[in-house]
């Protein structure tokens, strides 16, 4: 199977180049859309923002409300 092709597009001399990614910019490029995974501490800090979310949520703020307070 070929890799998919790159645009390049070199604005000084307007001179377009197609060609296949290499393997290297094609792993990059997988690599990049796959979902971010969390580290430790960011999980962290997330599950503490839903947790105080449902907490505010249960008190009866909307999500209205929840967005106005930045949360």
């Amino acid at each position: 199977m070929s890799n998919p092709t790159i645009r390049i597009h070199n604005i000084a001399t307007d001179e377009i180049i197609d060609r296949e990614m290499t393997n290297e910019e094609y792993a990059n490029h997988k690599a990049s859309l796959l979902p971010k995974e969390l580290t430790e501490q960011e999980q962290v800090i997330e599950d503490a923002k839903l947790a105080a979310q449902s907490k505010l949520e249960a008190l009866g703020l909307t999500s209205d409300d929840l967005k106005a307070l930045g949360l």
